[in-house]
């Protein structure tokens, strides 16, 4: 047992003879073990029970100079304060003794398990951080941790560690830039922090982080906070400048063009097409080495765009994709291309030295405006050399050819052939070009007759009869613009009544009529017609007398029949107008001047008549729209002494409504209603009109002003055109009643009609369908009916009787009276 000064001894001694009064915890000695919570002071564990002949205890083992027993009263207690970060469990024994100190009972395990309390505040394990992140990191990667420990136990909430950002400096967002997992320390870009990191505005930012033991979840916990020192650098994922490639590279493919890295390590690279090609000309490496596999046409595909992207090993992408621009640079690697197999120029011959008379077209697949593509023109050769070598020239930057000194003669060479060199500067191609001489426009047409005479035609020759053909020549070079005649009529047809046609290959002029004659109008034609060219003149030369030709053309007259001055007539009437009324006036007249009848032909309703002098148009009796609301007829004009001599039009009366019909109820259906009324039932009636039913048309329906119908019937509105008939009550006879109901069309003027509306009340069919049921007196005949049946048949069966019996005595009769032939006919038979 421990010695203890004097005054600690007589304190401990106290506290243990206090304790004991209230100590339940006694036994004998045994195995046991005990859970202690650390600090607490002093303090009685347990009473060990003294069995005969012990009379004392004795401890040894792990007491930590603290831990005793009293001998002789066996209490275990603690003297001081356990430690759990010191030592978690105090093994000890405990043994009894006799009065000579020999053991009696024992050794037994004393086992004292120490408990944890929150003591300890965590700690960071270091005095500050230091991180760097990359601008565009990705949301939520950590880029460091932080780390603390706590020397409580770790299996409790007392070391269980909970971090949070206290402080951000700077922090010129809503939002924080940076975020930290509460369990691991992880320290990442927030969503707001991957978009708005720049080392160009913010390169350094200090963050307070805060950690609280107990899981964060308690007021009381112990905490510590830290200082992290992060540094902003620029992005590594960034897209390289445009990429040049020279086409058709004879290096040994894949050639490295260019590289990419990720803000991450460990992340794997790949390549996807912004085109759908047929194979994409490009790889990159695990490093972001990026390739080219194969050599560049550029003359196939002068560019490309394919994108480059970063996952990490789940597949998801760690940064945004990066577009990659590719040029293709040129090379001459194509020589100058003829735009034709052969270029054909035509010049006139009066074309003057210097003119332009065309242009030789060449292309080269190289790049457009680049040195490998500009192309220069020389004619190598000119055949024939006739009548100088040098006739032409060309630039030779554009290909233009001209023409030098004077101007050329279809008669010295209708053609020219040229050779023309075109160079690139590698490249050389032969153009080959044919200059064609043309005829110039020097000569003019001239008919071969200046006066036709004069043609007399009817004035009903048919428009489009040919009715002269003329003809001029001309000394250019046939079928060119230059030979070919164009005729016209100068003068004398103001209101372009003919036409000529010139067939293209005679030259040949046909005169037509483009529109009717009328000898009335003008009975005579003094035509001028001109022949003329497509192709202008050449300067110097002009049209004279020799290109005009005389034609008088007379008409003749022919009895023709009146003609109306209009192609149809038509007029709208309201049906009720009074008979007499004036409807219209038709006009004809006779080109020859005499006089005019009318009459109408198809007035098959007999609804007008016309003047006969006048053409005035009248109602011959009354109209009805409702009848035939379009009505047609014809009018017939006629020669007063020639009958033969007419002609007919159209005239169409449209017939206004007026509001003359009374409205009536729509017999469609039957109106009924199943016997026994109960109540609540209704049906719909419908009302009519033969008149014009316009979509506002409205009508109302009423019940006459009787106390019956009143009191047994009720009519109540649907719509404009439809009621509901309803009974008032259930106690309806099976029969037909007539129900008065009034009908009014509202029209202008209103017209009110009053109609008897039968309502059967009638058994009804299992689909509701009205039956009515045949009386038995209606299916048997009445006394007098049968006895006159009877009188009928007694007739008709004594007249077949006697008809029977006239026939035997007549057959009877004439076997006596000719009993010879009847012996001839025997034998005859025999």
């Amino acid at each position: 047992m421990p010695k203890l000064c004097g005054l600690q001894f007589l304190l401990i001694h106290s506290a243990m003879w206090l304790s004991l009064e209230g100590l339940s915890v006694t036994g004998p000695l045994k195995d046991i073990d005990f859970s202690v919570q650390e600090g607490g002071g002093p303090r009685i564990l347990y009473q060990f029970k003294l069995e005969p002949p012990a009379v004392s205890f004795r401890t040894s083992g792990e007491k930590a100079g603290i831990i005793a027993i009293e001998p002789r009263t066996g209490i275990l207690y603690i003297n001081g304060s356990l430690d759990w970060e010191t030592k978690k469990v105090h093994k000890l024994q405990v043994e009894s003794l006799d009065e000579s100190g020999k053991r009696v009972k024992g050794p037994y395990n004393v086992t004292i398990h120490v408990e944890d309390i929150n003591d300890n505040p965590p700690e960071f394990n270091q005095t500050k951080y230091y991180g760097v992140v990359r601008q565009n990191s990705r949301p939520g990667k950590p880029f460091m941790y932080v780390h603390a420990t706590d020397r409580d136990d770790p299996t409790t909430l007392h070391a269980q560690l909970s971090y949070s950002i206290l402080h951000h400096f700077p922090n010129p967002y809503a939002e924080m830039l940076f975020q930290i997992d509460n369990a691991t320390g992880a320290i990442s870009p927030s969503r707001t922090g991957s978009y708005y990191l720049d080392p160009q505005k913010q390169d350094t930012f200090t963050l307070v982080v805060y950690v609280k033991d107990m899981a964060g979840t308690t007021a009381n916990a112990f905490t510590s906070s830290v200082d992290v020192i992060i540094t902003v650098k620029e992005s590594l994922w960034k897209a390289p400048s445009i990429i040049r490639i020279k086409e058709n590279s004879t290096q040994v493919h894949p050639v490295n063009i260019s590289k990419v890295q990720s803000n991450e390590p460990g992340v794997i690279y790949g390549i996807f097409e912004k085109e759908k090609l047929p194979r994409l000309p490009f790889s990159i490496s695990e490093n972001g080495d990026i390739y080219v596999t194969q050599p560049l046409d550029r003359e196939e595909k002068d560019t490309y765009t394919f994108y480059v992207v970063s996952k990490d090993n789940t597949g998801e992408l760690v940064d945004k994709p990066l577009q990659i621009h590719v040029i293709v640079e040129d090379i001459n690697d194509n020589p100058p291309v003829c735009q034709q197999d052969l270029t054909i120029i035509e010049v006139q011959e009066n074309e003057k030295g210097g003119s332009n008379i065309g242009t030789v077209f060449a292309t080269d697949m190289d790049e457009k405006d680049s040195l490998n593509s500009r192309l220069h023109f020389q004619i190598q050769s000119q055949e024939p050399e006739f009548p100088s070598k040098n006739l032409f020239y060309i630039q030779q930057d554009t290909g233009t050819l001209q023409l030098i000194g004077p101007s050329l003669s279809k008669r010295e060479s209708a053609k020219y052939f040229l050779k023309v060199l075109v160079t690139d500067p590698q490249f050389e191609t032969i153009c080959n070009v044919e200059v064609h001489v043309i005829d110039i426009n020097d000569q003019i047409p001239i008919f071969k007759n200046s006066d036709y005479g004069t043609v007399t035609l009817a004035e009903d020759t048919p428009i489009g009869s040919v009715i002269l053909e003329i003809e001029a020549t001309d000394g250019d070079e046939p079928a060119t613009g230059s030979s070919l005649i164009i005729y016209q009529v100068k003068e004398g047809d103001p209101n372009n009544t003919f036409t000529i046609e010139t067939d293209s290959e005679t030259n040949r002029g046909f005169i037509r009529i483009k529109k009717a004659l009328d000898f009335e109008t003008r009975p005579l034609y003094n035509l001028v017609i001109n022949a003329t060219n497509p192709e202008p003149l050449v300067e110097g030369v002009e049209y004279n007398a020799s290109s005009l030709a005389m034609l008088k053309l007379a008409v003749t007259n022919v009895d023709e029949p009146p003609a109306f001055q209009k192609p149809f007539y038509k007029a709208e009437v309201s049906e009720d107008i009074p008979v007499n009324t004036l409807v219209m006036t038709v006009e004809a007249y006779d080109p020859e001047g005499d006089s005019v009848r009318y009459s109408l032909e198809g007035d098959v309703r007999k609804w007008l008549r016309i003047d006969s002098a006048t053409g005035q148009v009248y109602t011959a009796s009354p109209l009805d729209r409702e009848t035939e609301e379009i009505y047609s007829v014809e009018v017939v004009v006629s020669e007063l002494n020639n009958a033969a001599q007419k002609s007919k039009v159209f005239l169409t009366l449209h017939l206004r409504d007026v509001n003359d019909n009374y409205p009536q109820i729509a017999t469609d259906y039957p109106t009924f209603f199943c016997y026994p009324v109960s109540g609540g039932e209704r049906t719909l009636i419908q009302a009519t009109d033969a008149d014009e039913q316009l979509f506002y048309s409205k009508f109302t329906f009423s019940l006459v002003d009787e106390m019956n119908a009143r009191n047994n019937w009720e009519v109540s509105k649907f719509n404009a055109t439809h009621a509901f008939l309803s009974p008032k009550h259930a106690n309806f006879e099976e029969k037909v009643y007539d129900v008065p109901i009034i009908l009014n069309d509202n029209g202008n003027p209103p017209l009110e009609n009053k109609v008897n509306l039968k309502v059967s009340i009638c058994k009804c069919s299992s689909e509701n369908s009205c039956f009515i049921e045949i009386n038995r007196e209606h299916s048997w005949p009445t006394a007098g009916q049968a006895i006159g049946i009877l009188l009928a048949v007694l007739i008709v069966i004594g007249a077949i009787l006697a008809g029977v019996f006239c026939h035997m005595r007549y057959k009877e009769k004439n076997e006596k009276s000719h009993p010879k032939m009847q012996k001839i006919m025997l034998n005859s038979t025999d």
